[in-house]
């Protein structure tokens, strides 16, 4: 009987060890800064702020970047990101009774800067602006008799380039993999005069992604 308490004993020991252990892992692997790449796609579409009849069908984009986790305390961070991203809309109706085609992409730069809250382990909630630089614009327009194809790239000029956005959204981390969605929308441009205005057509996004976390 003695033997048997003695196991007994002895195994909740080690158990509560293990445990103990586990929960100083998790602890050190939270107050860590963490690196990471990710990729995946933008779902975007675009809207008219003054609501005068634009009708506008979603478009898939690639997306791909860095992020960066860098905890501020046990349940709060700060989650600074640089991505590339596609962004854009189709179109199609009729023109002078030809019906007709349209698609653009706009390539950004999208640098986010995100407020980061852990309410359990696995998973992140972040808010944000995000600050988006314009490198490319493309027009594909294509009706019964002709297809024009327009690549614009920009090299400081004055043109509105300069985006400000907000997004929110939600990551899901398994170890070092992370599943993150979210959604963002543009919320003021820059007329390239050093003053900014609210966007008429406005980019709004569902954005996910899969990374991976690098610990060091």
């Amino acid at each position: 009987m003695k033997k048997i308490i003695f196991m007994f004993v002895v195994m909740t020991f080690l158990a509560y060890q293990s445990n103990a252990q586990e929960q100083e892992d998790r602890t050190i692997k939270q107050e860590r800064i963490l690196f990471g790449l990710k990729a995946g796609t933008n779902y975007s579409n675009v809207y008219d702020t003054k609501g005068e009849a634009f009708d506008a069908k979603g478009k898939i984009g690639f997306v791909a970047g860095a992020f960066l986790a860098v905890p501020l305390g046990k349940m709060i961070g700060f989650q600074p990101e640089i991505l590339f991203s596609q962004k854009g809309f189709k179109a199609d109706g009729d023109l002078f009774g030809t019906s007709y085609s349209l698609k653009r992409t706009t390539s950004y730069l999208d640098i986010p800067l995100l407020f980061a809250v852990k309410p359990v382990g696995f998973l992140t909630l972040l808010a944000g602006p995000q600050y988006s630089y314009l490198l490319n614009q493309k027009y594909d327009f294509v009706n019964a008799s002709s297809s024009i194809e327009q690549e614009e790239a920009f090299i400081n000029d004055d043109i509105r380039k300069n985006t400000l956005a907000f997004l929110a959204g939600v990551d899901v981390n398994l170890e070092h993999i992370v599943v993150g969605a979210r959604v963002g929308w543009d919320i003021s441009n820059n007329r390239g005069d050093g003053s900014s205005t609210t966007p008429r057509y406005r980019n709004t996004w569902i954005q996910t992604t899969l990374g991976y976390r690098f610990y060091y």
